[in-house]
């Protein structure tokens, strides 16, 4: 078995991918200060930098001879790309995986298709993405080396490997939806199917693509994910009545996510982990306490048929795409706005509390700071997507 783990965590196989893909380092490979743009190469750094074995304290692998990773190094790469059509099909496939892309995803499917299926989707979406953050700050397992590997992204690059958040997120997803659909809607259960595994399938390569993963990252995700989904299913049910419950259910709505938070596994080096895990708690927390006050305060109008309730998809027409544009767009710039504002004062009021001064932006790394400061304004940001953003639609006439 550790023989088996240790050929899916070579970053060779990694780089023969992307070779076999159409990327390859440029002839002058080697650090360097300024890298090239998309068509010849990217700057990577920090972090992009070789992590052997053995070579810095608290680097040394375990005794089954797989590696840990230490502090990452500094390390600008430029490429080469000889086909276009994986570049820009894995790069865009990146995209579907990052959390901007179901920040705006989710609530376009809340305002315009389906509340319930949102809730779910929240919901598992939340749980998955907190157990792979934390895990790769439990197991500290590198990313692939490089070189060899050729590394397109720069955000995460200080983070751990395993499991791959991407593919965890996607497989989730994708399969909670078509879980979810399957009795809800009317549709092939085979074209779904596909869908789910094509979506879930390209995310996943791009994560091999981009050198961010070794396969065992993407396999382990998939693997964990589907775990998750089994073991959580037969609880689904209860996500639809969380808006039922008692009022001192907000209670540790709030207060549990807050605490998982704070007590974030501490790592040897910052990475922006711990704030994208604070962000997504908070993202979950804030969604359920709007769907409590919707039910609560009957702001919203709730199906009067027991769930699940089978539907013919409407045919799509350009008066519902317009629509739909539209109330995405109001409530991506009233939820910004809220973003913005809550961001702004909670920030003022914790400098001000433990003295800081507001252009030293290094303080917001600060776990005082960073933890309330994000589960502040994206708790904010998710009440806001839930309940503010409806009242305003309905306002306007767009319901």
């Amino acid at each position: 078995m550790a023989e088996l783990l240790r050929s899916l965590q070579d970053s060779q196989l990694v780089a023969r991918f992307q070779r076999r893909c159409g990327l390859f380092p440029a002839p002058d490979e080697g650090p360097r200060e300024n890298g090239a743009g998309p068509a010849e190469g990217a700057a990577l750094a920090p972090g992009a930098g070789h992590h052997p074995a053995t070579s810095r304290k608290g680097a040394e692998g375990p005794a089954n001879g797989l590696r840990r990773a230490g502090a990452p190094q500094a390390y600008v790469q430029k490429y080469i790309v000889k086909n276009y059509f994986y570049y820009y099909l894995f790069r865009f496939s990146a995209a579907l995986g990052q959390e901007v892309f179901y920040i705006t995803f989710l609530p376009f499917i809340y305002w315009n298709i389906d509340p319930y299926l949102s809730r779910r989707l929240v919901i598992i979406w939340v749980l998955v993405m907190y157990i792979g953050q934390v895990s790769k700050d439990i197991l500290k397992w590198p990313r692939p080396s490089s070189p060899p590997v050729l590394k397109l992204e720069t955000r995460v690059i200080a983070e751990y490997g395993l499991p791959s958040t991407h593919a965890m997120a996607a497989t989730a997803i994708s399969f909670t939806l078509l879980i979810s659909t399957v009795d809800r809607y009317q549709y092939p259960f085979a074209l779904g199917l596909m869908v789910a595994v094509v979506f879930s399938t390209l995310v996943s390569l791009s994560r091999l693509y981009t050198g961010m993963h070794t396969v065992l990252d993407v396999v382990a995700g998939v693997l964990i994910t589907a775990v998750l989904i089994a073991l959580t299913y037969p609880a689904w049910t209860l996500i639809d009545r969380l808006d039922s419950a008692s009022p001192l259910f907000l209670v540790g709505v709030i207060a549990v996510p807050f605490f998982l938070c704070y007590n974030y596994p501490v790592s040897d080096y910052y990475s922006p982990t711990r704030a994208d895990t604070t962000t997504i708690l908070a993202s979950g927390a804030g969604v359920t306490i709007g769907f409590w006050i919707n039910h609560f305060f009957q702001l919203v109008s709730e199906p009067t048929q027991s769930l699940p309730v089978i539907r013919n998809i409407p045919p799509l027409t350009a008066d519902m795409v317009v629509l739909s544009l539209t109330k995405f767009a109001v409530g991506i710039v009233l939820t910004l706005l809220v973003r913005q504002l809550a961001q702004n004062l909670s920030l003022q009021v914790l400098y001000s509390w433990f003295k800081v001064l507001t252009r030293n932006k290094e303080a917001r790394q600060r776990l005082e700071i960073e933890v309330p400061y994000k589960f502040v304004t994206y708790t904010s940001v998710g009440i806001c997507a839930t309940t503010f953003v409806p009242m305003l639609h309905r306002f306007l006439g767009l319901l």
